[in-house]
């Protein structure tokens, strides 16, 4: 069996930086297990997986554009929420499969994400805001950062909020010392060129550090309004890749927005002792 994959970087201001991800549009869905061995394959922080069979969970989908059911895979995991591999979905649907639409959505395990692509090629996601809660500095995740962060919240993410962004480029984890998280530990401090950087890590999920984590924002985009007294932001994820967002705070959503880059288009040859008969495997 062959399926399609593209290599896509979200988030990218220049040739090799941003967040890559692999697409791998299906027909129908595959049996989870083998979802898991492809994305472990990748070897990615997340492949999406997408098809246009939606679930009766989706309910009534948008009549305005295409829609299809996403879901992403790290190598060790699958995740409820992911924003540079939505972004690259959305770039590979609109530039392959509707050349000539702008808007995509996808029903997902955090309900339907829309995304919209701008005159200039800019593709802007639509993700719920993330709350966050003040919380006292955890001593392990000092260890494991080896660094002293001013400020601690707890959300879908550990964020840690340092003073400047010299404090974020120089951060060395010690990945062997990070305590069990739900998902990752984002660090966070003022930008110099960028109203705010950071840097995210979840070696629990089997990503070290990601490259540029578009879902990490809605959550950050709250805080930093709190902080700064603004809702619109430029922001830049200081990995080794590094990426560029435009982050806006509208209410209870947030807008992440930022570049597709296509960097690979292939075939994977699927051994057919690997494909069972379709079973709703990935229907939920």
């Amino acid at each position: 069996m062959e399926v399609l994959l593209h290599r896509i970087d979200a988030f990218a201001d220049a040739p090799f930086t941003g967040n890559p991800a692999a697409v791998m549009p299906l027909t129908a869905w595959l049996p989870d297990g083998l979802l898991h061995r492809l994305a472990e394959e990748n070897n990615l922080s997340e492949t999406a997986f997408l098809t246009p069979a939606l679930p009766a969970a989706a309910g009534v989908p948008p009549a305005d554009r295409p829609a299809f059911h996403l879901r992403w895979f790290t190598p060790a995991t699958e995740v409820a929420l992911c924003g540079h591999a939505t972004l690259a979905a959305a770039a590979q649907v609109l530039e392959d499969l509707h050349p000539g639409i702008d808007a995509v959505s996808f029903w997902t395990r955090s309900g339907w994400l829309h995304v919209e692509r701008t005159d200039d090629d800019e593709y802007v996601l639509d993700l719920p805001a993330q709350g966050s809660v003040p919380v006292p500095v955890d001593p392990a995740l000092v260890a494991a950062l080896r660094a002293e962060p001013v400020a601690a919240f707890s959300g879908a993410d550990e964020v840690l909020v340092f003073g400047s962004e010299a404090e974020i480029r120089s951060l060395r984890p010690d990945f062997g010392a990070f305590p069990a998280v739900p998902r990752g530990v984002v660090a966070t401090a003022p930008g110099a060129a960028v109203e705010f950087v950071s840097r995210m890590f979840a070696p629990g999920i089997g990503v070290p550090e990601d490259p540029v984590t578009g879902s990490a924002h809605a959550q950050l985009a709250p805080i930093w309004a709190e902080r700064l007294g603004r809702t619109m932001f430029r922001a830049r994820q200081l990995s080794r890749r590094g990426g560029a967002l435009r982050v806006e705070l509208v209410g209870e959503r947030v807008l992440v927005a930022g570049r597709c880059r296509r960097y690979l288009d292939g075939v994977v040859q699927v051994p057919d002792g690997y494909v069972t008969a379709a079973r709703g495997d990935g229907a939920g």
